[in-house]
This record gives C-alpha cells, structure tokens and sequence, in this order.
C-alpha cells in the first residue's frame, strides 16, 4: 500500500506541475499582446484569484476548517501580496513582451530563489556551494536575457519584461516562504484557499469593476478561467497532495520539468516555435536548480513547492 501511495503521489505532483507550467501560455492568451491586447494583466490577476476565491469559499464551508489564529494572519497577507497580486500582475505584463518559453527560463529560478529567501527570512544558514549555484543560475538567466533582447532589438540590453519577470520570481518566492510559517498549522491546502478567501474583498470587487467592454477572444476568456481554476486553485490540491503521499523530497523534483512542459505546451497554444537555444538555457538553468536544491535545507515541504503557478 505505502508503495502504490508513493506512486500515485509521484503521478499528482506530476499532475501539479503540468497544471502550473501551462500557466505561462494560458496566461498571454489572456493579456494577448502588446500588438494584439485581450484582457487586461489588471483584470487577469484580480480576476483568476477572484474565481479562486469563490473556489475556495466553497471549500471551506464544505470542510469548516477552525480560523486561522491571530498570529497567522500576517503571514497569508504575505502570501496574499506575493503569490495573489505580485507574482501574477508582473507575469500578465511580462508576458505581454516576452514569449511563453522565454518565460519559462527566468521562471525556472523559481526554486533556487525561494530556497535563497527562505534563507534570509528564516535566517537558515546555506552552504558555500547553495550560493554558487544561485549565483551560476542567476548568471544564466542574464546572458539568455541579453541575447535576446540582443537578437530582437540588435543591440545590447535587457527586454523590459525580464525586469517584470524578475520581480514576478521574487515577489512568488517572498509569497511561498511566508505561507510556509503557517502550513504546518493550517496544512498546505487550506493555506492556498484561506489566502484567495482573504483577497476576495479586494479582488471579486476590482473583477467587476474592471470587466472588459471591448470583445475579447474566446480563446482569451479560456485563458483566464484556466489560471484562475486550475492555476490559482487546482494545481495546488493536486501538488500537496502528490507532496504528503509521495514524499516532499522525492516528488519536489518533478519542479523540474516545469520549464520544459511550458515550452511544449507554448507550441499548440501560442505557434511559438521550439528554440534549441531556449531548451539549453532552460536545461542549464534546470541543472543549477538540481544542484542548489541539494545544497540547501528548507523548513517545510511547502518551500519546496516554490515552483508552483
């Protein structure tokens, strides 16, 4: 029995990354571009955690889990502020300039910088070697940015929407370490739901207000509900699930395929072509990842999921 637990946790957290890898696509079909706008990235991030919320409501009073206690309440504001608004609002935009599969290699330092702010917040001491690899990733992901803002542009320099993604990274990253305080307490998936519940005064309001009065393509509308069903909500049922059956460590790696999944999953949604040099950089990246995970020690299995959305 512990044997098929472990597979079928292996196959959710599979499951889990596939779900959030194919956020990168779906999410600028949502925005559209900067050429050809859909939704707007305000709409998208207040409206996915919107949809999330009413999910989660549901949930909850389903389950009717006890209040978070005082003492938890700031850090799911964290949570909320990183991973409701942050990470969201800055990718919409990003996405806007960049491809998905550009993206994907930025976001693939995901782990790498929560482990490294996992550190500085929990003042968890890292080795030597953890700080070489981010600093290796960090480098990689710089050289693949300039060499395509380089091939677009002919110049030398960054695309404004690296910066974007950037600032996406670290505000998820920010988001994951703090919800981790509290899932130990609260347990991973009732974290995510009370999150998008805090938001709803915030978000189901601006939802409304900013709703478009411009027609939008349908393959825009189904964009959004996909990061709002399946990114903001779904995914992460599936992932800490496959987590706690499976074994964090063990199926934490699965992170791994994230940025690959999203350079496939771009091919049919979006036409991107599939770039040798995007796949190298992403496999580098991937390796640094590998390598720095191994060199850091994380809290709770939640910190290991900072590859989530």
């Amino acid at each position: 029995m512990k044997i098929r637990d472990e597979t079928l946790g292996m196959w959710l957290g599979v499951l889990g990354v596939a779900f959030f890898a194919v956020t990168l696509p779906m999410t600028r079909l949502a925005t559209g571009t900067q050429e050809a706008p859909q939704l707007s990235p305000w709409f998208v991030t207040l409206g996915r955690a919107a949809l999330a919320g009413v999910l989660s409501a549901v949930f909850l009073l389903v389950t009717r889990p006890p209040l978070p206690q005082r003492h938890q309440w700031k850090p799911l504001g964290m949570a909320v502020l990183g991973n409701v608004i942050g990470y969201p609002l800055l990718l919409a935009y990003a996405l806007r300039v960049v491809s998905a599969s550009h993206a994907a290699v930025v976001t693939a330092l995901l782990p790498l910088v929560t482990a490294a702010c996992a550190a500085w917040v929990l003042h968890q001491r890292a080795r030597l070697g953890f700080w070489l690899c981010a600093l290796t990733g960090s480098a990689l992901v710089i050289v693949f940015s300039v060499l395509r803002a380089g091939d677009q542009s002919g110049g030398f320099g960054f695309a404004w929407g690296d910066l974007l993604l950037v600032g996406a990274v670290f505000a998820a990253s920010l988001g994951y370490i703090y919800g981790a305080q509290v899932t130990p307490a609260l347990g991973a998936e009732r974290v995510i739901c009370w999150v998008c519940v805090m938001a709803l005064p915030v978000t189901l309001p601006g939802t409304l207000w900013l709703w478009p009065e411009q027609p939008v393509a349908v393959s825009a509308w189904a964009g959004f509900v996909y990061v709002g069903v399946f990114s903001m909500w779904m995914g992460f049922f599936a992932w800490y699930r496959g987590l706690a059956m499976g074994g964090a460590l063990r199926v934490s790696q699965t992170q791994l395929l994230q940025p690959f999944l999203s350079i496939l999953a771009a091919v049919p949604l979006l036409g991107e072509p599939i770039d040798i040099v995007t796949l190298g950089f992403a496999g580098a990246v991937v390796a640094t990842v590998l390598a720095g995970k191994k060199l850091s020690q994380p809290r709770t299995p939640a910190v290991l999921a900072a590859a989530s959305q």
